[in-house]
Protein backbone atom coordinates (compact mmCIF):
# COMPACT_ATOMS: atom_id res chain seq x y z
CA UNK A 1 0.00 0.00 0.00
CA UNK A 2 2.80 2.25 0.84
CA UNK A 3 4.30 1.45 -2.91
CA UNK A 4 1.11 3.05 -4.88
CA UNK A 5 1.27 6.21 -2.39
CA UNK A 6 4.56 6.82 -3.16
CA UNK A 7 3.85 6.52 -6.57
CA UNK A 8 1.29 8.47 -7.02
CA UNK A 9 2.98 11.48 -5.39
CA UNK A 10 5.71 11.16 -7.91
CA UNK A 11 3.44 11.34 -10.66
CA UNK A 12 1.96 14.31 -9.35
CA UNK A 13 5.36 15.81 -8.64
CA UNK A 14 6.22 15.36 -12.82
CA UNK A 15 3.31 16.53 -13.44
CA UNK A 16 3.31 20.10 -11.62
CA UNK A 17 7.11 20.35 -12.35
CA UNK A 18 6.49 19.87 -16.25
CA UNK A 19 3.87 22.86 -16.33
CA UNK A 20 5.83 24.97 -13.85
CA UNK A 21 9.12 24.75 -16.47
CA UNK A 22 7.01 25.41 -19.62
CA UNK A 23 5.46 28.65 -17.53
CA UNK A 24 8.77 29.48 -16.43
CA UNK A 25 10.19 29.17 -20.09
CA UNK A 26 7.41 31.49 -21.52
CA UNK A 27 8.11 34.25 -19.49
CA UNK A 28 11.34 34.23 -19.38
CA UNK A 29 11.74 33.82 -23.28
CA UNK A 30 9.04 36.64 -23.84
CA UNK A 31 10.59 38.78 -21.31
CA UNK A 32 13.75 38.51 -22.92
CA UNK A 33 12.99 38.75 -26.93
CA UNK A 34 9.48 40.22 -26.72
CA UNK A 35 8.19 37.36 -29.67
CA UNK A 36 5.04 35.43 -28.95
CA UNK A 37 6.80 32.43 -31.65
CA UNK A 38 10.20 32.09 -29.23
CA UNK A 39 8.08 31.91 -26.58
CA UNK A 40 5.77 28.89 -27.64
CA UNK A 41 9.05 27.48 -28.98
CA UNK A 42 10.62 28.01 -25.65
CA UNK A 43 7.81 26.60 -23.76
CA UNK A 44 7.84 23.67 -25.86
CA UNK A 45 11.25 23.08 -24.84
CA UNK A 46 10.78 24.12 -21.08
CA UNK A 47 13.38 23.49 -18.68
CA UNK A 48 15.84 22.88 -21.28
CA UNK A 49 15.56 26.66 -21.80
CA UNK A 50 15.31 27.93 -18.29
CA UNK A 51 18.37 26.04 -17.73
CA UNK A 52 20.29 26.82 -20.84
CA UNK A 53 19.46 31.01 -20.14
CA UNK A 54 20.79 30.49 -16.18
CA UNK A 55 24.03 28.77 -17.52
CA UNK A 56 24.40 31.20 -20.43
CA UNK A 57 23.21 34.99 -19.70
Amino acid sequence: MNGNRYYGVRVEGAKYGVGFGSALAVAISYTNNHSIPWAIIHGILGWLYVIFVALFR
